[in-house]
């Protein structure tokens, strides 16, 4: 079963305003991790209803349960070697996208992911505003 895990605990529900989280994916069979982003959920538009002009916006959950990451080198270890092959933890929680893009990055500077191969991660891409980091006594504890 694909579990996700916060501090040891598994992971059936994200916690009230958690806009996405930050994970860990380590693959048990040789240490490689990867670190990266998930949106808890997605916007979705509907087209308007009869005779309104108006497209309708509601949000659905996004596929955070299923999820292995965006690297194609890591998708391709876990088809290959089964999701039984890999721990997924989740490191944070986020209440805006600015938080979860610079605690993402943070994340992946500190672990210097780009300089070892130990890291499926081949590049970080980001792009903040710290207006919307609202919780900045946080991101230092």
């Amino acid at each position: 079963m694909e579990l996700w895990y916060y501090n040891n605990e598994i992971v059936e529900e994200l916690p009230e305003g958690t806009v996405g989280f930050v994970y860990l994916i380590t693959n048990l069979t040789n240490n490689r991790k990867y670190i990266g982003k998930k949106l808890a959920q997605f916007k979705k538009t509907k087209p308007p209803l009869k005779g309104r002009k108006n497209k309708r916006r509601t949000k659905v959950e996004s596929d955070w349960r299923e999820y292995y990451g965006s690297s194609d080198e890591l998708s391709a270890d876990v088809a290959e070697l089964g999701p039984q092959s890999f721990k997924r933890e989740i490191l944070f929680y986020c209440t805006s996208k600015s938080e979860l893009s610079y605690v993402e990055a943070r994340e992946q500077f500190n672990h210097k992911v780009l300089e070892s191969d130990e890291w499926y991660n081949g590049h970080i891409r980001v792009r903040v505003h710290g207006k919307g980091i609202l919780n900045k006594k946080q991101l230092n504890g």
